[in-house]
């Protein structure tokens, strides 16, 4: 249990050194100070209550969901009917009134209409239930309905989505370690450290993205189109890009056939060759692409209109067949509303539209306030310990002075190692570390203390000690690291941040108390050879 080898001796103080050393950008960066440029900057993150930013509520609207999945099964449905063996025609097609209507023009083939639409619903979730009913009215007339059941397993599944899309969007900001969670069946919350304007993160939240390629049905007069008279299967979108005051130019397009956005897989801001302007490159992956070729490919001559969230970005004309598998989507875009839709296309398209309901900003002073605050408890903490601890050992106490002071290094250290987020509980979770911090000590002295009463010699006695102690030290902090991982698993935000302080706290505290000492009083042991333990 002493013995020690140099090569082991080298190791342990090589691990502890760089860990603390790690610390320094920290310190140095609380302490008000620059860090030299161009030297490696391990930092640790400050939470939104330490650092200050931006706290923002997103509500989505269900409604949207509902009106999404008529729309995608009315384009199954006709696809579906249209690929099958003996194609079936089906007339009077309606998605109004939350639900979709058609006609079957054949009555012999309702029973084969109702198994090839059958396989389009599946169950919704556990409920038992399906997400779509399937009814035939007057004899011919399907009514293909939205369960609620199926319903709520959508909205579920788009705010799921809406978080991961909102993840994506935020991290390309390029923010440090920002809190995005549900709050309730439609809400999200988000939190974004050391952003005090958020503006520009409204504006990407804020935009759904939602990227679209649909055929302008050029059958359509501009008259009618201007009176919102369009024929079946079309629908009016406006441009995105009007005057102040001036009533936007609208044109019909093909409601179904198009291409959507999620077939990207890249979206780059890039520049026209030709006139320098900031443009938006997209690339599609091997489905899109080939959609894509054979779109252009069928309507050489034809005009097309590139849509983002409803509204018609532009409307060139398919000079030849795209077969390249990427397109270029100009505008009048500036650089930087160029690079942020590359940037929403890129993470996605937000399958509903949130809506801003609540929007905090917290300022830096507030935060520094509990920095301050926080060092100041831990600081006076650390000395009484230091005090009691001397006073109580003696030269054991001063091993383990040094272990503390270690430990709070080591601490800092791999937090910015690892780039872990400070929050106000992780100071919390860091002073309850520090008072904890010596238990391993007390438990080890006071066991060498035991087995010099019991007669033992001095190496006997705390080669016993470390050895005895050691095992109630590991049970404790174990259970320690199963509470710390749980609370890490199922909490969120600052319960998090407490639960990383905490765990990181618990494995440098051991080895500082248990591994460092040992190596220390092995040390003296073997240089003092001392008859007698001041304990």
């Amino acid at each position: 249990m002493l013995e020690f080898p140099r090569w082991k001796v080298i190791w342990l103080w090589l691990v502890t050194v760089v860990a603390a050393l790690s610390a320094l950008p920290t310190i140095v960066d609380m302490a008000g100070y620059r860090w030299p440029a161009g030297v490696p900057e391990p930092k640790v993150n400050l939470g939104l209550d330490l650092a200050g930013g931006s706290h923002i509520l997103l509500e989505a609207d269900p409604s949207q969901v509902r009106t999404q999945r008529i729309e995608a099964m009315e384009e199954s449905v006709r696809n579906k009917l249209r690929t099958m063996a003996q194609p079936v025609r089906i007339s009077d097609i309606s998605n109004t009134n939350g639900s979709l209507t058609f006609i079957v023009d054949d009555v012999t083939k309702i029973d084969a209409v109702r198994e090839a639409v059958l396989p389009l619903t599946n169950g919704a979730g556990l409920t038992g239930k399906r997400d779509w009913t399937i009814n035939v009215v007057d004899g011919n007339r399907f009514v293909l309905a939205p369960t609620q059941e199926g319903i709520d397993l959508a909205v579920t599944q788009a705010m799921d989505t809406a978080v991961e899309v909102v993840r994506k969007r935020i991290d390309a900001l390029g923010t440090k370690e920002p809190t995005i969670i549900r709050s309730g069946a439609r809400r999200i919350v988000v939190q974004v450290p050391g952003l005090q304007d958020p503006q520009a993160l409204k504006n990407l939240l804020g935009q759904t993205a939602k990227l679209e390629f649909k055929l302008v049905d050029q059958a359509a007069l501009p008259s009618d189109v201007a009176q919102g008279i369009v024929p079946p299967g079309d629908e009016i979108v406006p441009f995105a890009d009007v005057k102040a005051g001036a009533v936007a130019p609208r044109i019909a397009v093909k409601r179904l056939g198009g291409i959507r956005g999620d077939q990207l897989t890249n979206a780059q801001l890039s520049n026209n060759p030709q006139t320098n302007a900031a443009t938006v490159t997209i690339t599609f992956n091997n489905d899109g692409g080939a959609r894509f070729a054979k779109l252009t490919s069928a309507n050489v001559g034809k005009p097309f209109a590139i849509i983002l969230d409803g509204k018609v970005l532009s409307s060139p004309v398919i000079n030849e067949p795209i077969l390249g598998g990427s397109a270029v989507i100009s505008g009048n875009f500036t650089t930087d509303s160029a690079n942020s839709l590359a940037i929403s296309l890129r993470s996605g398209a937000l399958p509903v539209d949130l809506k801003v309901v609540e929007e905090r900003t917290v300022g830096p002073d507030l935060g520094a306030d509990s920095i301050r605050k926080g060092m100041i408890a831990m600081g006076v903490g650390t000395l009484a310990l230091a005090i009691f601890i001397l006073a109580t050992y003696g030269r054991f106490g001063v091993y383990a002075c040094c272990a503390l002071a270690l430990n709070v290094f080591m601490i800092l250290g791999i937090m910015g190692l690892i780039g872990t987020t400070l929050t106000l509980p992780g100071i919390a979770g860091f002073v309850l570390t520090i008072g904890a911090a010596v238990d391993a000590n007390v438990l080890i002295y006071e066991r060498i203390r035991e087995e010099r009463h019991r007669g033992r010699r001095v190496v006997q006695a705390v080669e016993m000690g470390y050895k005895e102690a050691t095992r109630a030290i590991f049970d404790a902090n174990i259970t320690n690291i199963i509470a710390a991982t749980l609370m890490f698993a199922f909490g969120s935000g600052p319960v998090k941040g407490f639960a990383v302080v905490l765990m990181i706290g618990i494995m440098t505290s051991v080895f500082t108390a248990v591994t460092m000492t040992r190596m220390w009083v092995a040390h003296w042991l073997r240089r003092a050879r001392p008859s007698e333990l001041h304990l």
